[in-house]
């Protein structure tokens, strides 16, 4: 049984009342409603403590949403009641990881509901089981964030040593990832909504990096090896290996995180970067057998946030090449219409341009007038909703899907707090 709705923290209204100083009244309204709607309508306190977080319109939790969502707290970590709610989010994450690694979505209750049952064995907690390598990355990059901004640790707990173990044994056996273990079919959906080749995925060599089913669009990955949900794995294990004894004493975890990390950076500089026209960039995925796909999504792992997400800095030679590709028309999922331009996704109709794109854009921006124009795009985007869609028409913002994605609200927040050096 959850309880629906928790109050604002101290810190975070603290928050609110110095970017009220220092925005437009128009962006103070979308914050406060951000982290209003936040509170009010995705946090839920379980019996046990923990927290689970809705992703918005759809009463599920995702992992990856679940962090993204609560990263932009740590803007306020000083105050003890925000690491505690994040630290609580977290403790859910954990023991979804342990009910089953390669799930992505999650109910509050073991009440069965579920997107679509597409294994006979499924657990009655799961919404969903896309195995998406970016969701374990985004459980471990919330525990170690958590840490670094806070000096928080009582997270690092017998449970959280066990999701770690079977995250490192899901992590290595899908770097040799033998096609039998893991299996996603479903019939009559969009052909991006299961794996190809009778549901195994297509042909891969090893490489070093892990195989993912699934791109954090939830949309079927073409070629296995997804770069940016690898990129991010690699730093987030690198992290773990270095974390002090007192904090994670868990040696041998540590020795294994740090192995991985490695063969997956080794794997990323053979296959993951090619050269298009005299410069190199990142592939979106590749197979190690010579193919790759050049794209991105607006999606979060995505080439374009791999600063936000530690991977490297903003002026980065092969990102700032990389992002020049991907923001322009080279890129198939590069919108530009009449009243918004930015990063759209195959999991959304055509000349749909995401507001979590436009977003990451700015945060990615070491450009205070690029920034600005992400904040003017935004403010745009909500066609008089005062909240953040998940898709907008590029012509007509009131063509729009999702009518509340608490993702996207988040990601404006983080914008709207670098953009005044709040964050």
């Amino acid at each position: 049984m959850t309880v629906k709705g928790l109050k604002v923290p101290e810190g975070v209204t603290n928050s609110l009342q110095i970017l009220a100083g220092k925005v437009s009244e128009p962006r103070f309204q979308l914050a406060k409603g951000a982290i209003e709607r936040l509170f009010s309508s995705t946090l839920s306190r379980a019996s046990d403590g923990s927290i689970f977080v809705i992703t918005g319109d759809i009463p599920a939790m995702w992992l990856r949403d679940s962090t993204w969502q609560v990263r932009p707290l740590l803007a306020s970590a000083s105050d003890p009641e925000v690491t505690e709610i994040i630290a609580d989010v977290l403790r859910r994450q954990i023991e979804y990881v342990l009910i089953d690694p390669y799930a992505n979505a999650f109910n509050p209750a073991a009440d069965g509901n579920c997107w679509h049952k597409d294994f006979i064995d499924q657990s009655p907690w799961v919404f969903e089981r896309k195995f998406e390598l970016d969701s374990l990355a985004a459980v471990l990059d919330l525990s170690l964030r958590l840490y670094f901004e806070s000096g928080h640790k009582t997270h690092f707990s017998k449970r959280y040593s066990e999701a770690v173990k079977v995250i490192l044994d899901l992590l290595e056996r899908e770097q040799e990832h033998v096609p039998g273990t893991y299996r996603f079919f479903r019939e009559n959906v969009r052909e991006f909504d299961y794996l190809s080749h009778d549901g195994f995925g297509s042909p891969v060599a090893r490489t070093g990096m892990v195989w993912s089913g699934f791109r954090p669009s939830d949309d079927a990955c073409k070629y296995g090896y997804l770069i940016p949900a690898n990129a991010h794995m690699a730093k987030v294990l690198e992290q773990l290996s270095d974390l002090p004894d007192e904090v994670f004493g868990e040696t041998q975890s540590k020795l294994r995180a740090r192995e991985i990390s490695v063969e997956i950076k080794a794997g990323i500089l053979e296959h993951g970067i090619v050269e298009i026209a005299g410069k190199k960039i990142y592939a979106y995925e590749c197979d190690g057998l010579g193919n790759y796909l050049l794209q991105d999504d607006a999606n979060i792992p995505s080439l374009l946030s791999l600063p936000y997400l530690g991977v490297c800095s903003e002026l980065d030679p092969i990102y700032l090449n990389t992002r020049e590709f991907i923001l322009s028309s080279s890129n198939p999922y590069f919108y530009s219409g009449a009243v918004l331009t930015g990063l759209g996704s195959q999991h959304t109709p055509e000349n749909q341009v995401w507001p979590l794109g436009i977003a990451m854009q700015g945060i990615t921006s070491a450009s205070e007038i690029e920034i600005e124009e992400c904040l003017k795009l935004l403010e745009l985007s909500h066609a008089g909703t005062n909240q953040m869609h998940e898709s907008v028409g590029m012509d007509n913002p009131r063509i729009f899907t999702r009518e509340w994605f608490s993702w996207a609200d988040m990601t404006f927040y983080h914008l709207l707090l670098k953009s005044v050096n709040l964050i």
